[in-house]
């Protein structure tokens, strides 16, 4: 456990240094990239919230902080009013885009040394630790 934990840890800081010129956190950046998935659509913030990598007790304060720097848009639906559906701007938009090639290039940077093969192996006993039911 204290294995998995370390590299977690490492693996969280090489993102969040990685994010720190573009004033970002992994979870922001995580929500941007969830609605840029999401497309023009959208989606609710219990949606973000269920497709977070890490989840974030307090979603509305994330989304309040990508609000303020124009990187969201936030919007009542039209077929209820309770429900708030967001988006991603063309702001947050480029500055994702800004970071793809960054971003892809990490693991190769933090993993690279194990090679193609020993990753490979590691992504499947790690998914494997996710579903204890196989």
């Amino acid at each position: 456990m204290l294995g998995l934990q370390r590299t977690a840890s490492k693996l969280e800081g090489a993102v969040a240094e990685a994010l720190a010129p573009h004033e970002l956190s992994p979870t922001q950046y995580n929500a941007l990239r969830i609605l840029r998935g999401a497309g023009a659509a959208g989606l609710a913030c219990q949606q973000i919230a269920e497709r977070m990598v890490t989840r974030d007790p307090d979603v509305t304060r994330l989304l309040d902080r990508l609000e303020a720097r124009k990187l969201i848009e936030r919007a009542r639906s039209p077929r209820d009013r309770r429900v708030v559906i967001v988006r991603i701007s063309e702001t947050g938009r480029r500055l994702l885009a800004s970071t793809d090639a960054m971003i892809e290039d990490l693991p190769r940077r933090i993993l690279g040394h194990l090679g193609r093969r020993r990753v490979r192996l590691l992504i499947e006993l790690l998914e494997r630790a996710r579903r204890p039911d196989d």
